[in-house]
């Protein structure tokens, strides 16, 4: 009973109520109108007709409009209204105007080491080339004189920046998708308050719909309260909002400037596997850099806060210019992806690794739920004679996204590529490793919300130390999968042949 109460007041369902009832009193309204039914159908049919104009209009990839025009001709009345409010992205003017501003003041505090890039060059052509897509598009430097550490499982990932954070002196900044109340949280809170009281700034970040279900309400206000000054993303509103599709999928730690960390990894006990609500065993990565591209994740994280807090800032006040910076480790990217734009910088930070890789390109994905060129992308590697392996999970998360994922797989197979499933338990990591010289380790899933929908994040490294350690827990990973064959896919042909290509018309919604 308590839990059933937990859920049935939490703000997710009560919001869920409020709009039902808010078109429930908009079909209300039109019955009412019965004498002008042909009046309201021609309106509503006006929208949708040029709803359906506009999708079509538009440079999204035709997945995503043909996943919007089918249920909005199934529904010719109401399709183009929900379109409106659920389908198509409006920024608000005073959102644009703060995303304007911020986006200046990461151009003019980011900027490209022109050295450095062409080093780069001497290298490797290739990896150059992606680099400097990534800074022109992204705004986000490549850097050297930058240690990486790579973390094959949460629980030491959260070892090691609980050594960081005590030794904070200066400033702590935190943004996550996921927190909730457990060990691993609490734990981290009770550093944070004590550097609070000893004068250290700290500054939190977390996603309002990715806590919903996990954390007190306005929990904002009670980590201000304790001295944190704090951030609820886009927050959740009893009313049909126009941007509440976008969320912010990120994880970041910076500490001092010095070091910053990201992954896959929430701030949730399952992640450091003291609890297990899929499987035996719960998979997950991160990543560790200390040194001069610490500061592309400094300003990543107060272009957020700035831009949420419709606020302005000088940023170089965060900037660490230790003369103390560690040996070069080869070359490091600390990148972001926004969906307020047109560039889906994720995915073709994957698709550029996917096309130049020349010996094998590995992948942990969570979901494998993505777009025809991606799909096209993988195949043609495989076919070309590389090496391709993509590992998912074998326990889901969500029965419908593990069958969208699993109905990809005969496809995939049939050209080359080798698919494995990880058997303890469920995989949360996203990662992408080629040629034993290039990978990348964020929070980006190979799925249309993170392509499309959601602020992303994640680091490229080229010949730096982490890739070594990447590869090795990539090998040990294999040991644990199945690999699945066409015999598998077959025995499964209900889920792989009929339920996953309906659901692939909905794909780019979910």
């Amino acid at each position: 009973m308590r839990k059933f109460l937990q859920y049935a007041l939490n703000r997710v369902v009560i919001t869920a109520l409020l709009v039902l009832l808010q078109i429930g009193f908009f079909l209300t309204v039109l019955l009412q109108w019965g004498n002008y039914y042909v009046w309201v159908s021609m309106v509503l049919r006006f929208i949708t007709f040029w709803a359906v104009v506009y999708i079509i209009w538009k440079p999204n990839n035709p997945a995503v409009k043909l996943a919007w025009v089918v249920p909005i001709l199934i529904f010719p009345l109401f399709g183009g209204v929900f379109y409106l409010f659920f389908g198509h992205v409006i920024v608000p003017r005073k959102l644009r105007d703060s995303m304007e501003r911020t986006d200046k003041q990461v151009r003019k505090s980011l900027v490209q080491d022109e050295k450095i890039l062409e080093e780069l060059k001497g290298e490797n052509q290739a990896t150059a080339n992606l680099s400097g897509y990534i800074t022109s598009y992204g705004a986000t430097p490549v850097w050297d004189q930058t240690a990486s550490a790579y973390f094959a499982d949460g629980k030491p990932w959260w070892e090691s920046l609980i050594k960081d954070l005590e030794k904070a002196e200066h400033f702590i900044f935190l943004e996550f998708f996921i927190m909730k109340e457990g060990k691993m949280w609490d734990t981290i809170l009770e550093i944070l308050e004590r550097k609070v009281k000893a004068g250290v700034e700290v500054r939190l970040i977390y996603d309002d719909i990715g806590c919903a279900f996990l954390l007190p309400k306005r929990y904002d206000r009670i980590m201000e309260k304790k001295g944190i000054k704090c951030v609820s993303f886009n927050r959740l509103v009893p009313f049909l909002s126009l941007v509440l599709n976008n969320r912010d999928h990120r994880k970041i730690v910076v500490v001092d400037g010095r070091v910053a960390y990201t992954g896959g990894i929430n701030l949730s006990d399952e992640y450091i596997n003291l609890e297990h609500p899929y499987g035996e065993y719960w998979k997950d990565t991160g990543i560790r850099i200390e040194g001069k591209a610490v500061w592309n994740f400094t300003v990543m994280f107060l272009q957020m806060w700035n831009m949420s807090r419709y606020t302005e800032e000088d940023y170089r006040r965060y900037h660490e210019d230790s003369a103390k910076v560690p040996e070069a480790d080869g070359y490091v990217q600390p990148y972001m992806d926004t969906p307020f734009d047109d560039e889906t910088l994720g995915e073709n930070v994957y698709l550029n690794m996917i096309g130049a890789a020349k010996r094998y390109i590995w992948i942990y994905t969570p979901y494998l739920v993505t777009d025809n060129e991606m799909i096209t992308a993988l195949k043609l590697a495989a076919k070309r004679g590389v090496d391709v392996r993509i590992v998912t999970p074998g326990v889901p998360d969500k029965k419908f996204v593990y069958w969208l994922t699993q109905s990809n797989y005969q496809n995939l197979i049939g050209a080359g590529v080798r698919i494995f499933q990880y058997q303890p338990g469920f995989i949360h990591a996203k990662c992408v490793l080629s040629d034993d010289e290039s990978a990348t380790v964020g929070t980006i899933n190979f799925d249309y919300r993170s392509f499309y929908h959601h602020f992303e994040c994640g680091v490229y490294l080229y010949r730096a130390r982490a890739i070594e350690k990447l590869k090795e827990d990539m090998v040990d990973t294999f040991a644990v999968c199945e690999e699945i064959t066409m015999e598998w896919c077959k025995k499964k042909f209900v889920k792989t042949n009929i339920v996953g290509p309906l659901l692939k018309l909905l794909s780019p919604l979910m």
